[in-house]
């Protein structure tokens, strides 16, 4: 197949690494960056026009609609594929020549930030609509959706692969994420808790004043790569999810088991499926469980690394990377 995909371009991003698996499954990939889009920087003319319009600036948007419309021209795809493209022109991307328009929504479809009045418009004229989230797909067709597909996030074996340990300095728990309400205040007892023994990246940790008061790692964002070499240094990965998405897996889930690292988790039944409590995995269903883990991870390491060597034998051997995930959609598109 030749597919013009839509989607972020950015070093460490999902999008770049589900575009790489259709090339790896051995379809004509031309790619579309929409980060100017997505994400625009912080404070510059896009950023604050997007605050105070409360849309994306539409110079940003133009350029990208010029280059997708001059790509289709050039390419003639069989597949337009767009990656959480709401913030676009909806009808521009629905007439781009193409065989066949596929929207893919890694977030929670029913959650009004991971979409915009534009899409909802539009959203019973796309082709097929992917959804990371089993309980979206009824509600997707409730919706009007011609054809709903569901795939699991996944892990990029370029990125999420075990590495060596950068510094002697070990944690025994570490959270890499971005600060949402939903989890702050459990990040935050346990940095004042376990002190030093905590790692803390992600968007905004850094902002945390109670984190201050605290001799935690905090760091900013750890993409790509750094991510692994994140994990690597970290006995007890803890993997949270987002209750706005109403997650019972995300991209964690596969990410931390692929770079090697234990998989310490919120008990949910997709998370029991993909790994085994205590053999492959750890898994708490609140505070007082997860206290219990980590005491356990202190007391008996080599225990715990066993657990971490089988969990990552069950996801780099069970198809779940972006590859896997790639040939998924195919069958489904062909």
């Amino acid at each position: 197949m030749k597919l013009l995909f839509v989607g972020d371009d950015w070093v460490g991003s999902n999008a770049r690494s589900l575009a790489d698996g259709f090339r790896q499954a051995g379809h004509e990939v031309v790619v579309i960056d929409t980060t100017a889009v997505t994400l625009p920087a912080r404070l510059s003319p896009p950023w604050v026009y997007s605050k105070i319009a409360r849309r994306r600036a539409p110079w940003d948007v133009e350029a990208v609609h010029a280059e997708i419309e001059a790509a289709a021209a050039a390419f003639n795809p069989d597949v337009l594929f767009a990656f959480k493209s709401v913030h676009l022109n909806q009808h521009r991307l629905l007439d781009t020549p193409a065989g066949q328009h596929v929207h893919y929504s890694p977030d929670d479809v029913s959650n009004p930030y991971n979409t915009s009045p534009a899409y909802l418009a539009c959203e019973s004229q796309w082709d097929l609509i992917i959804t990371t989230k089993w309980h979206n797909v009824p509600e997707l067709r409730a919706r009007g959706a011609r054809a709903v597909k569901f795939v699991r996030s996944a892990y990029d074996p370029a990125w999420h692969h075990p590495c060596a340990q950068r510094g002697a300095r070990r944690f025994l728990l570490g959270f890499i994420g971005a600060v949402r309400p939903d989890r702050q205040h459990l990040l935050v007892s346990l940095a004042q808790e376990y002190q030093g023994g905590m790692l803390l990246r992600g968007p905004g940790w850094r902002r945390i004043p109670a984190l201050r008061q605290t001799a935690a790692q905090v760091g900013g964002p750890a993409y790509g790569e750094h991510f692994s070499t994140a994990v690597a240094s970290v006995t007890a990965n803890l993997v949270l999810l987002n209750s706005g998405n109403r997650d019972t897996h995300t991209c964690r889930t596969f990410e931390v088991p692929a770079a090697g690292g234990l998989f310490v988790g919120e008990r949910t039944d997709e998370h029991a499926e993909l790994l085994q409590d205590e053999s492959e995995c750890f898994l708490f269903s609140g505070p007082t469980e997860l206290h219990e883990i980590l005491t356990r991870c202190a007391r008996y390491p080599d225990q715990v690394a066993k657990v971490a060597e089988a969990g990552y034998r069950r996801i780099v051997g069970g198809g779940h990377s972006y590859l896997d995930r790639a040939r998924e959609i195919v069958d489904t598109l062909e």
